[in-house]
Protein backbone atom coordinates (compact mmCIF):
# COMPACT_ATOMS: atom_id res chain seq x y z
CA UNK A 1 0.00 0.00 0.00
CA UNK A 2 2.56 2.79 -1.20
CA UNK A 3 2.48 6.47 -0.23
CA UNK A 4 2.70 8.94 -2.45
CA UNK A 5 2.01 12.85 -2.41
CA UNK A 6 -1.50 12.89 -4.75
CA UNK A 7 -2.55 10.29 -1.60
CA UNK A 8 -1.43 12.59 1.09
CA UNK A 9 -3.58 15.14 -0.78
CA UNK A 10 -6.60 13.43 -1.49
CA UNK A 11 -6.69 12.60 2.24
CA UNK A 12 -6.32 16.34 2.98
CA UNK A 13 -9.19 16.44 0.63
CA UNK A 14 -11.58 14.38 1.70
CA UNK A 15 -10.95 15.54 5.53
CA UNK A 16 -11.74 19.36 4.14
CA UNK A 17 -14.77 18.14 2.80
CA UNK A 18 -16.47 15.70 4.93
CA UNK A 19 -17.75 18.13 7.16
CA UNK A 20 -19.83 20.49 4.87
CA UNK A 21 -22.10 17.53 4.00
CA UNK A 22 -23.56 18.03 7.60
CA UNK A 23 -24.93 21.48 6.79
CA UNK A 24 -25.94 20.90 3.36
CA UNK A 25 -29.50 20.38 4.27
CA UNK A 26 -30.81 20.36 0.92
CA UNK A 27 -28.69 17.01 -0.14
CA UNK A 28 -29.11 15.05 2.76
CA UNK A 29 -31.78 12.52 3.88
CA UNK A 30 -31.94 11.82 7.67
CA UNK A 31 -30.83 8.77 10.05
CA UNK A 32 -33.58 6.27 9.56
CA UNK A 33 -34.76 6.94 13.89
CA UNK A 34 -38.13 6.08 15.25
CA UNK A 35 -40.59 8.47 14.32
CA UNK A 36 -40.64 11.73 16.07
CA UNK A 37 -43.46 12.80 18.21
CA UNK A 38 -44.81 8.78 19.02
CA UNK A 39 -45.58 8.27 22.71
CA UNK A 40 -43.58 5.04 23.50
CA UNK A 41 -44.27 2.41 26.12
CA UNK A 42 -41.16 2.38 28.82
CA UNK A 43 -39.53 -0.18 30.80
CA UNK A 44 -37.31 0.09 33.81
CA UNK A 45 -34.10 -1.74 33.60
CA UNK A 46 -30.97 -3.20 35.56
CA UNK A 47 -28.74 -3.86 32.50
CA UNK A 48 -29.67 -3.71 29.11
CA UNK A 49 -26.77 -5.65 26.84
CA UNK A 50 -27.04 -4.84 23.50
CA UNK A 51 -26.31 -7.54 20.89
CA UNK A 52 -26.67 -11.16 21.26
CA UNK A 53 -23.57 -12.74 20.00
CA UNK A 54 -20.96 -13.90 22.02
CA UNK A 55 -19.91 -11.23 23.75
CA UNK A 56 -23.31 -10.44 24.65
CA UNK A 57 -24.10 -13.93 25.73
CA UNK A 58 -20.96 -13.99 27.80
CA UNK A 59 -22.11 -11.16 29.55
CA UNK A 60 -25.23 -11.93 30.37
CA UNK A 61 -24.43 -15.75 31.41
CA UNK A 62 -21.22 -14.55 33.68
CA UNK A 63 -23.68 -11.74 35.01
CA UNK A 64 -26.34 -14.61 36.05
CA UNK A 65 -23.81 -16.55 37.65
CA UNK A 66 -22.67 -13.85 40.08
CA UNK A 67 -26.40 -13.33 40.67
CA UNK A 68 -26.88 -16.88 41.69
CA UNK A 69 -23.70 -16.79 43.67
CA UNK A 70 -24.23 -13.58 45.23
CA UNK A 71 -27.67 -15.09 46.24
CA UNK A 72 -26.51 -17.94 47.73
CA UNK A 73 -24.64 -16.34 50.21
CA UNK A 74 -27.13 -13.20 50.95
CA UNK A 75 -30.03 -14.78 50.78
CA UNK A 76 -31.48 -11.89 53.04
CA UNK A 77 -30.53 -9.48 50.72
CA UNK A 78 -31.06 -10.90 46.81
CA UNK A 79 -30.83 -9.57 43.92
CA UNK A 80 -33.10 -10.16 40.48
CA UNK A 81 -32.41 -11.34 37.02
CA UNK A 82 -35.80 -9.78 35.86
CA UNK A 83 -34.34 -6.82 35.17
CA UNK A 84 -31.64 -8.02 32.70
CA UNK A 85 -32.50 -7.85 28.96
CA UNK A 86 -30.19 -8.83 26.12
CA UNK A 87 -31.31 -7.55 22.57
CA UNK A 88 -30.84 -8.91 19.70
CA UNK A 89 -31.95 -8.08 16.07
CA UNK A 90 -31.56 -10.83 14.34
CA UNK A 91 -35.06 -13.10 13.89
CA UNK A 92 -33.64 -16.02 15.98
CA UNK A 93 -30.73 -15.99 18.58
CA UNK A 94 -26.95 -16.51 16.52
CA UNK A 95 -29.13 -15.58 12.93
CA UNK A 96 -26.61 -12.77 12.29
CA UNK A 97 -23.69 -14.58 13.89
CA UNK A 98 -20.31 -15.32 10.81
CA UNK A 99 -16.92 -15.94 11.20
CA UNK A 100 -14.49 -18.06 9.63
CA UNK A 101 -15.11 -20.49 12.50
CA UNK A 102 -11.54 -21.04 14.79
CA UNK A 103 -12.21 -20.77 18.65
CA UNK A 104 -9.55 -20.54 21.02
CA UNK A 105 -11.45 -22.24 23.99
CA UNK A 106 -9.33 -20.13 26.93
CA UNK A 107 -12.90 -18.07 28.02
CA UNK A 108 -15.21 -20.23 27.41
CA UNK A 109 -13.29 -23.11 29.93
CA UNK A 110 -13.67 -20.27 32.36
CA UNK A 111 -17.04 -19.07 31.73
CA UNK A 112 -17.99 -22.86 31.70
CA UNK A 113 -15.86 -25.61 32.59
CA UNK A 114 -16.15 -28.88 30.29
CA UNK A 115 -18.08 -26.66 27.64
CA UNK A 116 -16.64 -29.31 25.57
CA UNK A 117 -18.74 -32.22 26.74
CA UNK A 118 -21.93 -30.49 24.90
CA UNK A 119 -21.07 -27.26 22.91
CA UNK A 120 -21.54 -27.68 19.14
CA UNK A 121 -17.87 -28.22 17.94
CA UNK A 122 -17.31 -29.57 14.57
CA UNK A 123 -14.03 -30.21 14.92
CA UNK A 124 -10.68 -29.92 16.88
CA UNK A 125 -7.77 -29.06 14.96
CA UNK A 126 -5.22 -31.50 14.27
CA UNK A 127 -3.41 -30.19 11.27
CA UNK A 128 -2.55 -26.63 9.89
CA UNK A 129 -0.55 -25.36 7.03
CA UNK A 130 0.27 -21.77 5.54
CA UNK A 131 0.12 -21.36 2.13
CA UNK A 132 1.88 -18.58 -0.58
CA UNK A 133 0.17 -17.93 -3.90
CA UNK A 134 1.10 -16.65 -6.91
CA UNK A 135 -1.30 -16.72 -10.06
CA UNK A 136 -0.75 -20.45 -10.78
CA UNK A 137 0.98 -21.78 -8.34
CA UNK A 138 1.15 -22.59 -4.51
CA UNK A 139 3.97 -22.99 -2.19
CA UNK A 140 3.93 -24.23 1.05
CA UNK A 141 5.57 -22.60 3.70
CA UNK A 142 7.95 -25.18 5.65
CA UNK A 143 6.77 -23.99 8.92
CA UNK A 144 3.95 -22.53 10.45
CA UNK A 145 4.33 -19.21 12.33
CA UNK A 146 3.59 -19.35 15.87
CA UNK A 147 0.48 -17.57 15.70
CA UNK A 148 -0.99 -19.57 13.17
CA UNK A 149 -0.58 -22.77 15.34
CA UNK A 150 -4.14 -24.16 16.08
CA UNK A 151 -3.48 -27.54 17.57
CA UNK A 152 -6.44 -27.62 20.41
CA UNK A 153 -8.28 -24.88 19.32
CA UNK A 154 -11.98 -25.75 17.83
CA UNK A 155 -13.09 -25.20 13.99
CA UNK A 156 -16.95 -24.12 14.99
CA UNK A 157 -20.03 -23.00 14.01
CA UNK A 158 -20.70 -19.06 15.18
CA UNK A 159 -24.05 -19.26 14.47
CA UNK A 160 -24.83 -22.74 16.23
CA UNK A 161 -22.17 -21.72 18.94
CA UNK A 162 -23.88 -18.95 19.37
CA UNK A 163 -27.74 -20.56 19.86
CA UNK A 164 -26.00 -22.82 22.28
CA UNK A 165 -24.83 -19.75 24.18
CA UNK A 166 -28.43 -18.39 23.89
CA UNK A 167 -29.99 -20.90 25.46
CA UNK A 168 -27.47 -21.57 28.26
CA UNK A 169 -28.43 -17.67 28.98
CA UNK A 170 -32.33 -18.47 28.83
CA UNK A 171 -31.82 -21.48 31.24
CA UNK A 172 -30.25 -19.10 33.26
CA UNK A 173 -33.48 -17.20 33.68
CA UNK A 174 -32.19 -14.06 31.75
CA UNK A 175 -34.89 -12.56 28.93
CA UNK A 176 -33.64 -12.39 24.96
CA UNK A 177 -35.41 -10.05 23.03
CA UNK A 178 -34.92 -11.15 19.62
CA UNK A 179 -36.14 -9.35 16.30
CA UNK A 180 -35.37 -6.35 18.58
CA UNK A 181 -32.61 -3.81 17.49
CA UNK A 182 -31.53 -0.76 19.26
CA UNK A 183 -31.69 2.36 17.39
CA UNK A 184 -30.14 4.89 19.89
CA UNK A 185 -28.76 5.65 23.08
CA UNK A 186 -30.84 7.13 25.47
CA UNK A 187 -28.68 9.70 26.43
CA UNK A 188 -28.00 12.68 28.70
CA UNK A 189 -24.62 14.72 27.92
CA UNK A 190 -21.66 12.05 28.75
CA UNK A 191 -24.50 9.70 30.76
CA UNK A 192 -26.26 6.58 28.94
CA UNK A 193 -29.46 6.27 30.19
CA UNK A 194 -30.72 3.59 28.09
CA UNK A 195 -31.83 2.41 24.56
CA UNK A 196 -34.48 2.92 22.31
CA UNK A 197 -36.16 0.51 20.71
CA UNK A 198 -36.60 -0.05 16.68
CA UNK A 199 -40.07 1.06 15.46
CA UNK A 200 -41.89 -1.71 13.79
CA UNK A 201 -44.66 -0.90 10.61
CA UNK A 202 -43.19 1.72 9.55
CA UNK A 203 -43.70 2.26 5.47
CA UNK A 204 -41.24 3.26 3.11
CA UNK A 205 -42.58 6.46 2.85
CA UNK A 206 -41.23 6.88 6.56
CA UNK A 207 -45.28 6.72 8.02
CA UNK A 208 -46.75 4.55 10.12
CA UNK A 209 -48.86 1.57 8.91
CA UNK A 210 -51.93 -0.66 10.34
CA UNK A 211 -49.59 -2.30 12.28
CA UNK A 212 -47.57 0.20 13.62
CA UNK A 213 -45.61 -0.72 16.98
CA UNK A 214 -43.69 1.82 18.51
CA UNK A 215 -40.52 0.78 20.08
CA UNK A 216 -39.97 0.84 23.52
CA UNK A 217 -37.33 3.31 25.74
CA UNK A 218 -35.57 0.81 27.76
CA UNK A 219 -33.88 2.69 31.12
CA UNK A 220 -31.19 0.82 32.38
CA UNK A 221 -28.68 1.38 35.32
CA UNK A 222 -26.18 0.02 32.85
CA UNK A 223 -26.16 -0.34 29.25
CA UNK A 224 -23.53 -2.49 27.40
CA UNK A 225 -22.67 -2.55 23.53
CA UNK A 226 -22.02 -5.63 22.46
CA UNK A 227 -23.40 -5.50 18.67
CA UNK A 228 -20.26 -6.51 17.14
CA UNK A 229 -18.22 -4.35 14.04
CA UNK A 230 -19.60 -1.26 13.36
CA UNK A 231 -22.43 -1.65 15.71
CA UNK A 232 -24.89 1.50 15.31
CA UNK A 233 -25.17 2.28 18.98
CA UNK A 234 -21.92 2.15 19.50
CA UNK A 235 -20.93 4.24 16.59
CA UNK A 236 -23.15 7.08 18.12
CA UNK A 237 -21.75 6.95 21.13
CA UNK A 238 -17.65 7.20 19.67
CA UNK A 239 -18.64 9.77 17.99
CA UNK A 240 -20.89 11.61 20.17
CA UNK A 241 -18.50 11.48 22.92
CA UNK A 242 -15.07 11.60 20.51
CA UNK A 243 -13.66 8.23 22.03
CA UNK A 244 -11.81 7.28 19.30
CA UNK A 245 -7.67 8.50 18.91
CA UNK A 246 -7.79 9.89 15.52
CA UNK A 247 -4.36 9.00 15.29
CA UNK A 248 -4.89 5.50 16.07
CA UNK A 249 -8.59 5.34 14.09
CA UNK A 250 -9.82 1.95 13.80
CA UNK A 251 -8.88 -0.02 10.20
CA UNK A 252 -11.22 -3.07 9.16
CA UNK A 253 -11.00 -5.87 6.89
CA UNK A 254 -14.20 -7.41 4.95
CA UNK A 255 -14.27 -12.10 5.26
CA UNK A 256 -16.60 -13.19 2.45
CA UNK A 257 -17.33 -16.32 3.29
CA UNK A 258 -19.16 -19.73 2.01
CA UNK A 259 -19.68 -23.12 3.17
CA UNK A 260 -19.35 -26.21 0.80
CA UNK A 261 -19.96 -29.69 0.88
CA UNK A 262 -17.26 -31.51 -1.25
CA UNK A 263 -16.17 -34.90 -2.08
CA UNK A 264 -14.84 -36.72 0.63
CA UNK A 265 -11.23 -37.01 0.75
CA UNK A 266 -10.39 -33.53 -0.21
CA UNK A 267 -9.28 -32.01 3.20
CA UNK A 268 -8.90 -33.77 6.39
CA UNK A 269 -11.64 -32.90 9.41
CA UNK A 270 -9.95 -30.83 11.31
CA UNK A 271 -7.49 -29.56 9.06
CA UNK A 272 -6.82 -25.70 8.66
CA UNK A 273 -4.79 -24.06 5.35
CA UNK A 274 -4.15 -20.19 5.39
CA UNK A 275 -2.81 -18.61 2.26
CA UNK A 276 -1.61 -15.22 1.39
CA UNK A 277 -0.64 -13.21 -1.93
CA UNK A 278 -2.76 -13.88 -4.60
CA UNK A 279 -5.54 -12.74 -5.85
CA UNK A 280 -4.29 -9.98 -4.04
CA UNK A 281 -1.19 -7.40 -5.05
CA UNK A 282 1.61 -7.03 -2.95
CA UNK A 283 -0.34 -3.00 -2.09
CA UNK A 284 -3.32 -5.16 -0.62
CA UNK A 285 -3.69 -6.93 2.87
CA UNK A 286 -5.71 -10.01 3.31
CA UNK A 287 -5.91 -14.13 2.45
CA UNK A 288 -7.92 -16.77 2.29
CA UNK A 289 -8.87 -19.52 4.97
CA UNK A 290 -9.80 -23.13 4.20
CA UNK A 291 -11.31 -24.89 8.00
CA UNK A 292 -12.22 -29.10 7.37
CA UNK A 293 -15.41 -29.06 9.28
CA UNK A 294 -15.86 -32.25 8.36
CA UNK A 295 -14.54 -34.91 5.82
CA UNK A 296 -16.85 -33.78 3.80
CA UNK A 297 -18.07 -29.63 4.45
CA UNK A 298 -15.72 -26.85 4.42
CA UNK A 299 -15.49 -23.64 5.26
CA UNK A 300 -14.10 -21.09 2.73
CA UNK A 301 -13.42 -17.33 2.64
CA UNK A 302 -11.30 -14.47 1.92
CA UNK A 303 -10.61 -11.51 4.50
CA UNK A 304 -10.09 -8.52 2.44
CA UNK A 305 -8.21 -5.74 3.94
CA UNK A 306 -10.51 -2.49 3.88
CA UNK A 307 -7.54 0.02 3.75
CA UNK A 308 -6.35 -0.27 0.08
CA UNK A 309 -5.58 1.93 -2.48
CA UNK A 310 -7.51 0.99 -5.91
CA UNK A 311 -11.04 2.02 -6.11
CA UNK A 312 -12.07 -1.07 -7.94
CA UNK A 313 -10.66 -3.37 -5.39
CA UNK A 314 -13.78 -5.45 -4.76
CA UNK A 315 -13.74 -8.23 -2.24
CA UNK A 316 -16.52 -10.56 -3.37
CA UNK A 317 -14.49 -11.12 -7.06
CA UNK A 318 -11.41 -11.56 -4.68
CA UNK A 319 -12.43 -14.73 -2.91
CA UNK A 320 -14.14 -15.61 -6.07
CA UNK A 321 -10.95 -15.22 -7.96
CA UNK A 322 -9.51 -17.24 -5.35
CA UNK A 323 -11.68 -20.02 -5.81
CA UNK A 324 -10.48 -20.52 -9.34
CA UNK A 325 -6.78 -21.22 -8.07
CA UNK A 326 -5.61 -24.51 -8.56
CA UNK A 327 -4.92 -24.53 -4.68
CA UNK A 328 -8.89 -23.85 -3.85
CA UNK A 329 -10.32 -25.40 -7.05
CA UNK A 330 -8.98 -28.84 -6.29
CA UNK A 331 -10.57 -28.54 -2.76
CA UNK A 332 -14.04 -27.61 -4.15
CA UNK A 333 -14.33 -29.12 -7.56
CA UNK A 334 -17.40 -31.08 -7.82
CA UNK A 335 -18.73 -30.20 -4.80
CA UNK A 336 -21.73 -27.72 -3.70
CA UNK A 337 -22.07 -24.42 -1.96
CA UNK A 338 -24.49 -24.45 0.32
CA UNK A 339 -24.07 -20.90 2.29
CA UNK A 340 -22.73 -17.74 1.55
CA UNK A 341 -22.09 -14.55 4.18
CA UNK A 342 -20.00 -11.21 4.66
CA UNK A 343 -18.97 -9.74 7.63
CA UNK A 344 -16.31 -7.11 8.70
CA UNK A 345 -13.75 -7.13 11.26
CA UNK A 346 -11.78 -5.17 13.11
CA UNK A 347 -8.31 -5.17 12.23
CA UNK A 348 -6.54 -2.07 14.22
CA UNK A 349 -6.22 -4.24 18.00
CA UNK A 350 -4.98 -2.42 21.05
CA UNK A 351 -3.61 0.75 19.68
CA UNK A 352 -7.09 1.81 17.97
CA UNK A 353 -9.13 0.67 20.89
CA UNK A 354 -11.73 3.15 21.69
CA UNK A 355 -12.21 4.55 25.35
CA UNK A 356 -14.70 1.47 26.66
CA UNK A 357 -16.41 2.51 30.00
CA UNK A 358 -18.17 5.76 30.90
CA UNK A 359 -21.16 7.16 32.41
CA UNK A 360 -23.68 4.09 32.83
CA UNK A 361 -22.15 2.03 29.40
CA UNK A 362 -19.58 0.01 28.58
CA UNK A 363 -18.40 -1.35 24.74
CA UNK A 364 -17.59 -4.80 24.57
CA UNK A 365 -16.02 -7.39 21.50
CA UNK A 366 -15.42 -6.22 17.99
CA UNK A 367 -17.36 -3.02 18.77
CA UNK A 368 -14.31 -2.69 21.06
CA UNK A 369 -11.56 -4.10 19.22
CA UNK A 370 -11.07 -6.96 20.88
CA UNK A 371 -9.43 -9.37 18.05
CA UNK A 372 -5.86 -10.30 17.13
CA UNK A 373 -5.19 -9.77 13.48
CA UNK A 374 -1.81 -11.72 13.97
CA UNK A 375 -3.75 -15.02 15.50
CA UNK A 376 -7.27 -14.29 13.32
CA UNK A 377 -8.92 -14.55 16.18
CA UNK A 378 -11.51 -12.88 18.06
CA UNK A 379 -14.69 -14.67 19.78
CA UNK A 380 -12.71 -15.86 22.55
CA UNK A 381 -11.29 -12.28 23.29
CA UNK A 382 -15.19 -10.74 22.66
CA UNK A 383 -16.22 -13.70 25.28
CA UNK A 384 -13.33 -13.01 27.77
CA UNK A 385 -14.45 -9.20 27.37
CA UNK A 386 -18.24 -9.90 28.40
CA UNK A 387 -17.00 -11.58 31.65
CA UNK A 388 -15.06 -8.99 32.64
CA UNK A 389 -17.80 -6.09 31.49
CA UNK A 390 -20.42 -8.89 34.00
CA UNK A 391 -18.26 -8.90 36.89
CA UNK A 392 -17.85 -4.91 36.59
CA UNK A 393 -22.08 -4.73 35.85
CA UNK A 394 -22.45 -6.71 39.40
CA UNK A 395 -20.26 -4.37 41.50
CA UNK A 396 -22.37 -1.32 39.84
CA UNK A 397 -25.35 -3.20 41.13
CA UNK A 398 -24.40 -4.08 44.18
CA UNK A 399 -23.31 -0.63 45.01
CA UNK A 400 -26.37 1.14 42.98
CA UNK A 401 -23.51 3.20 41.78
CA UNK A 402 -23.28 3.03 37.66
CA UNK A 403 -20.54 5.99 37.68
CA UNK A 404 -17.56 6.10 35.06
CA UNK A 405 -15.39 5.62 38.40
CA UNK A 406 -17.10 2.29 39.12
CA UNK A 407 -17.31 1.04 35.23
CA UNK A 408 -13.26 2.34 34.79
CA UNK A 409 -12.83 -1.27 36.94
CA UNK A 410 -13.93 -2.95 33.79
CA UNK A 411 -11.08 -1.03 31.75
CA UNK A 412 -8.09 -1.78 34.57
CA UNK A 413 -9.73 -5.35 34.48
CA UNK A 414 -9.11 -6.06 30.80
CA UNK A 415 -5.81 -4.26 31.24
CA UNK A 416 -4.63 -6.53 33.87
CA UNK A 417 -5.70 -9.94 31.95
CA UNK A 418 -5.02 -11.91 29.72
CA UNK A 419 -6.60 -9.97 27.08
CA UNK A 420 -4.16 -7.28 27.88
CA UNK A 421 -0.88 -9.97 27.90
CA UNK A 422 -2.76 -11.11 24.51
CA UNK A 423 -3.13 -7.80 22.24
CA UNK A 424 -0.35 -5.63 23.71
CA UNK A 425 2.86 -7.43 22.38
CA UNK A 426 0.70 -7.09 18.31
CA UNK A 427 -0.64 -3.72 18.68
CA UNK A 428 1.66 -2.58 16.07
CA UNK A 429 0.61 -5.73 13.89
CA UNK A 430 -1.69 -4.56 10.71
CA UNK A 431 0.10 -1.10 10.81
CA UNK A 432 3.04 -3.12 9.97
CA UNK A 433 1.68 -3.72 6.57
CA UNK A 434 1.17 0.03 5.30
CA UNK A 435 3.86 -0.55 2.79
CA UNK A 436 3.02 -3.91 1.39
CA UNK A 437 2.79 -7.37 2.30
CA UNK A 438 6.54 -7.95 1.92
CA UNK A 439 7.21 -5.06 3.96
CA UNK A 440 4.84 -6.07 6.26
CA UNK A 441 5.97 -9.80 6.58
CA UNK A 442 9.40 -8.21 7.96
CA UNK A 443 7.91 -5.70 10.35
CA UNK A 444 5.84 -8.32 11.68
CA UNK A 445 8.88 -11.00 12.24
CA UNK A 446 10.40 -7.88 13.94
CA UNK A 447 7.46 -7.58 15.91
CA UNK A 448 7.40 -11.28 16.95
CA UNK A 449 11.21 -11.10 18.31
CA UNK A 450 10.79 -7.56 19.93
CA UNK A 451 7.80 -8.31 22.26
CA UNK A 452 5.62 -6.19 19.68
CA UNK A 453 7.77 -3.17 19.84
CA UNK A 454 8.11 -1.01 16.52
CA UNK A 455 11.68 -0.39 17.39
CA UNK A 456 10.54 2.94 18.02
CA UNK A 457 7.27 5.02 18.75
CA UNK A 458 4.18 2.81 18.11
CA UNK A 459 2.51 3.35 14.76
CA UNK A 460 0.13 6.18 13.73
CA UNK A 461 -2.73 5.42 11.25
CA UNK A 462 -5.77 7.09 9.77
CA UNK A 463 -8.84 5.53 9.08
CA UNK A 464 -8.41 2.79 6.07
CA UNK A 465 -11.29 4.45 3.51
CA UNK A 466 -8.41 7.46 3.57
CA UNK A 467 -6.22 5.58 1.90
CA UNK A 468 -8.11 5.32 -1.50
CA UNK A 469 -6.82 6.99 -4.34
CA UNK A 470 -8.46 8.72 -7.21
CA UNK A 471 -9.54 6.35 -10.40
CA UNK A 472 -7.14 8.57 -12.42
CA UNK A 473 -4.43 7.72 -10.24
CA UNK A 474 -4.99 4.24 -10.81
CA UNK A 475 -3.05 2.03 -13.74
CA UNK A 476 -6.21 1.87 -16.01
CA UNK A 477 -5.36 -2.09 -16.87
CA UNK A 478 -7.16 -5.05 -15.07
CA UNK A 479 -6.31 -6.31 -11.60
CA UNK A 480 -5.71 -10.14 -11.20
CA UNK A 481 -8.80 -9.81 -9.44
CA UNK A 482 -10.79 -8.46 -11.90
CA UNK A 483 -10.18 -11.19 -14.52
CA UNK A 484 -12.97 -13.23 -13.16
CA UNK A 485 -16.22 -12.94 -15.06
CA UNK A 486 -18.62 -11.18 -12.43
CA UNK A 487 -21.78 -13.74 -13.81
CA UNK A 488 -19.62 -16.69 -12.47
CA UNK A 489 -20.14 -20.04 -13.50
CA UNK A 490 -22.94 -21.07 -11.89
CA UNK A 491 -20.75 -24.22 -9.74
CA UNK A 492 -17.42 -23.19 -8.63
CA UNK A 493 -18.01 -19.37 -8.78
CA UNK A 494 -21.11 -17.07 -8.22
CA UNK A 495 -22.40 -13.67 -9.26
CA UNK A 496 -23.65 -11.28 -5.96
CA UNK A 497 -27.05 -11.93 -6.22
CA UNK A 498 -26.96 -16.02 -6.31
CA UNK A 499 -24.50 -15.68 -3.00
CA UNK A 500 -26.88 -13.15 -1.71
CA UNK A 501 -29.73 -16.34 -2.02
CA UNK A 502 -27.67 -18.26 0.15
CA UNK A 503 -27.38 -16.22 2.76
CA UNK A 504 -31.04 -16.73 3.55
CA UNK A 505 -31.47 -12.29 3.89
CA UNK A 506 -34.91 -11.35 4.38
CA UNK A 507 -36.38 -7.70 4.63
CA UNK A 508 -39.98 -6.21 4.58
CA UNK A 509 -39.67 -3.94 0.72
CA UNK A 510 -42.48 -1.80 2.99
CA UNK A 511 -40.18 -0.25 5.03
CA UNK A 512 -37.55 3.40 5.11
CA UNK A 513 -33.90 2.18 3.75
CA UNK A 514 -31.63 1.13 6.53
CA UNK A 515 -29.07 2.24 4.18
CA UNK A 516 -28.78 6.20 4.75
CA UNK A 517 -27.06 8.19 1.81
CA UNK A 518 -26.81 11.32 2.86
CA UNK A 519 -25.80 13.33 -0.45
CA UNK A 520 -26.96 11.17 -3.22
CA UNK A 521 -26.51 13.84 -5.72
CA UNK A 522 -22.51 13.64 -4.68
CA UNK A 523 -22.72 9.82 -5.41
CA UNK A 524 -23.42 10.71 -9.42
CA UNK A 525 -21.09 14.34 -9.81
CA UNK A 526 -18.50 13.96 -7.45
CA UNK A 527 -17.56 10.25 -6.59
CA UNK A 528 -18.22 9.17 -10.08
CA UNK A 529 -16.15 11.47 -11.18
CA UNK A 530 -13.21 10.62 -8.82
CA UNK A 531 -13.25 7.62 -7.90
CA UNK A 532 -16.28 5.19 -10.08
CA UNK A 533 -18.47 4.90 -7.32
CA UNK A 534 -16.48 2.14 -5.38
CA UNK A 535 -19.54 1.52 -3.35
CA UNK A 536 -20.30 -0.83 -6.84
CA UNK A 537 -17.28 -3.12 -5.45
CA UNK A 538 -17.01 -2.78 -1.91
CA UNK A 539 -20.57 -3.98 -1.47
CA UNK A 540 -20.74 -8.20 -1.70
CA UNK A 541 -24.24 -7.85 -2.18
CA UNK A 542 -24.92 -6.07 -5.00
CA UNK A 543 -27.22 -3.15 -3.04
CA UNK A 544 -25.36 -0.02 -4.64
CA UNK A 545 -26.45 0.29 -8.48
CA UNK A 546 -25.41 3.49 -10.89
CA UNK A 547 -27.84 3.05 -13.05
CA UNK A 548 -28.90 5.30 -15.90
CA UNK A 549 -31.71 8.36 -14.91
CA UNK A 550 -33.76 9.96 -17.62
CA UNK A 551 -36.09 12.34 -15.21
CA UNK A 552 -36.10 15.85 -16.00
CA UNK A 553 -34.08 16.46 -12.28
CA UNK A 554 -30.95 13.89 -13.60
CA UNK A 555 -28.07 15.23 -12.56
CA UNK A 556 -25.59 16.15 -15.30
CA UNK A 557 -23.99 12.43 -15.67
CA UNK A 558 -27.12 11.11 -16.63
CA UNK A 559 -26.92 8.70 -13.72
CA UNK A 560 -28.18 7.67 -10.13
CA UNK A 561 -27.87 5.58 -7.13
CA UNK A 562 -29.92 2.65 -6.95
CA UNK A 563 -29.99 1.42 -3.52
CA UNK A 564 -31.19 -2.08 -3.11
CA UNK A 565 -31.17 -2.34 0.94
CA UNK A 566 -33.29 -5.90 0.76
CA UNK A 567 -30.01 -7.65 -0.75
CA UNK A 568 -28.04 -6.36 2.62
CA UNK A 569 -26.09 -9.26 5.08
CA UNK A 570 -25.46 -6.59 7.60
CA UNK A 571 -21.80 -6.48 6.88
CA UNK A 572 -21.25 -2.97 7.41
CA UNK A 573 -19.05 -2.32 4.44
CA UNK A 574 -20.28 0.49 3.17
CA UNK A 575 -20.51 2.39 6.55
CA UNK A 576 -16.79 1.67 6.86
CA UNK A 577 -15.56 2.30 3.65
CA UNK A 578 -17.26 4.98 1.92
CA UNK A 579 -14.73 7.55 0.78
CA UNK A 580 -16.59 10.60 1.87
CA UNK A 581 -18.35 8.99 5.20
CA UNK A 582 -21.44 9.73 3.87
CA UNK A 583 -23.07 6.14 4.15
CA UNK A 584 -24.47 5.53 7.36
CA UNK A 585 -25.78 1.86 7.72
CA UNK A 586 -28.77 1.97 10.56
CA UNK A 587 -31.01 -0.99 12.16
CA UNK A 588 -33.85 -2.06 9.43
CA UNK A 589 -37.00 -2.89 11.57
CA UNK A 590 -35.99 -6.32 13.69
CA UNK A 591 -35.92 -9.74 12.23
CA UNK A 592 -34.70 -8.16 9.00
CA UNK A 593 -31.10 -9.32 7.25
CA UNK A 594 -29.53 -13.14 6.86
CA UNK A 595 -29.69 -16.22 8.57
CA UNK A 596 -26.76 -17.47 8.89
CA UNK A 597 -27.47 -21.01 9.99
CA UNK A 598 -24.54 -23.32 10.44
CA UNK A 599 -22.40 -20.74 9.56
Amino acid sequence: MPGSTRAAENRADKQRFRPSLYHNQSAMIHFRHPLPGVERPQMEADVVIIGGGPAGMACALRLSQLIDRHNQENADAPLSKENIYVLEKAREIGGHCLSGGLLDPRSMRELLPGFESEAPLDAQVTKESVWFLREKKARRLPFVPPPLREHGNYIVSLNRFTKWLGQKVEDAGITIFTGFAGSELLMDGDKVLGVRTDDKGVGKDNQPKANFEAGYDLHAKVTVLAEGVRGNCAKQLINTLGLEDPNHAQVYGVGVKELWEIPAGRIAKGEVRYTQGYPLTNAEYGGAWVYGTSDTEVSIGFVTGLDYEDPRTDPHHVFQSFKLHPFARRILEGGKMIRYGAKALPYGGWLTMPRIYGEGWMLLGDSASFLNSQRLKGIHLAIKSGMLAAETAFRALRSNDASAETLRGYKDAVDSSWIGAELYPVRNFHQAFEHGLFEGMIRAGVQQISGGSNMGPDYRNGAGYLRMQHADDMNPGNRPQMTFNAKGDGKLTFDRLTDVYHSGTRHDEDQPTHLVVRDLNLCVTRCLREYGNPCQYYCPAAVYEIVDDTSPTAAASGKKLQINFTNCVHCKTCDIQDPYQIVDWVPPEGGGGPSYDGM
